[in-house]
């Protein structure tokens, strides 16, 4: 195969180790920054230039948007995928995943377990809707937030009043969340390839912390999912549409709640973690896929 990895680094660990397990399978492997890719609509003839040069000749593309280039992104994807290029990632799934109040809406939908969440447009309203989260204390999240930035425990109302109040000020959008105490700063995540979650891990906070993001100091060990947590996996990444994913999960005292699905999860914390060779997973799934699809033509 002839792969296509959109990354804005070639020396980030996920596209590294991407690159590496395609090459070892003995694929064709370029990298390119999809921040400098033009997009040409011309006709029903989608062109991509890079630099200049028109980019074609490629069977597959693997992305890896960060959040804070998703709108273009999404858009060089679905330029791709309009070229006839498998995608293991498609620009819709990513749209709609990384609202978090769109993904949220998507999984309670498809009676998937989520933590109670609320969001308003108008600060006046707050007062109402926080009865509706249930007892202090709260989250507050950015909707579009990323390893734990704009996640805010909030202890009591005249707290969450001051901050929910500031973010209106600055325009910001976010959502009030019910808090989870009993993960007591844990959580799961579940990486999901294909119709398989290849590897979990648990992830804790670091003492005084209640992110348990690694980026934020968080320490994690590997994981056996229970049936409930795998199946819940399983069916959020086909519910937003992901072949590849990583789902997030509270143990509650209800059972599994996903806090979170991560269209372009990283590998790092996870291959160290659990000694799997995730990203091997990854070309292997692609390599079916672009065979299954060429088979369709």
């Amino acid at each position: 195969m002839r792969v296509l990895i959109l990354s804005r680094n070639p020396a980030l660990y996920s596209t590294n180790s991407l690159a590496v397990a395609a090459r070892r399978k003995g694929h064709h492997v370029r990298i390119l920054d999809h921040v400098n890719c033009d997009l040409i609509v011309d006709n029903h003839k989608n062109i991509v230039l890079y630099n200049g040069e028109h980019i074609k000749g490629y069977d597959v593309v693997i992305p890896r948007i960060g959040t804070s280039v998703t709108s273009y992104g999404s858009m060089v994807v679905r330029h791709f995928e309009s070229m006839g290029i498998f995608s293991t990632l498609s620009s819709d799934a990513l749209l709609k995943t990384r609202d978090k109040l769109s993904c949220l809406q998507i999984l309670s939908n498809a009676y998937l377990p989520v933590p109670k969440t609320a969001i308003t447009n108008n600060y006046y309203s707050f007062s109402n809707i926080v009865r509706y989260v249930g007892k202090f204390p709260v989250i507050i999240k950015l909707l579009q937030g990323t390893h734990g930035l704009g996640v805010i425990k909030a202890d009591n109302y005249k707290i969450s009043e001051s901050i929910m109040e500031a973010f209106f000020k600055t325009k910001q959008k976010v959502l009030l969340q019910e808090f989870i105490s009993e993960s007591a700063g844990e959580d799961v995540r579940a990486f999901v390839v294909g119709n398989k979650v290849v590897a979990a891990m648990m992830r804790k906070a670091k003492p005084g912390e209640f992110r348990s993001n690694l980026h934020r100091g968080a320490t994690s060990k590997k994981l056996q999912l229970t049936d409930e947590e795998e199946n819940v996996a399983l069916k959020a990444a086909k519910t937003m549409g992901l072949n590849i994913a990583g789902v997030d999960i509270l143990r509650s005292s209800r059972g599994p709640l996903i806090m979170e699905v991560n269209a372009s999860p990283g590998l790092e914390g996870i291959e160290t973690t659990t000694k799997v060779n995730i990203a091997k997973e990854i070309i292997e799934f692609t390599e079916r896929s672009y065979k299954k699809s060429s088979e369709v033509e």
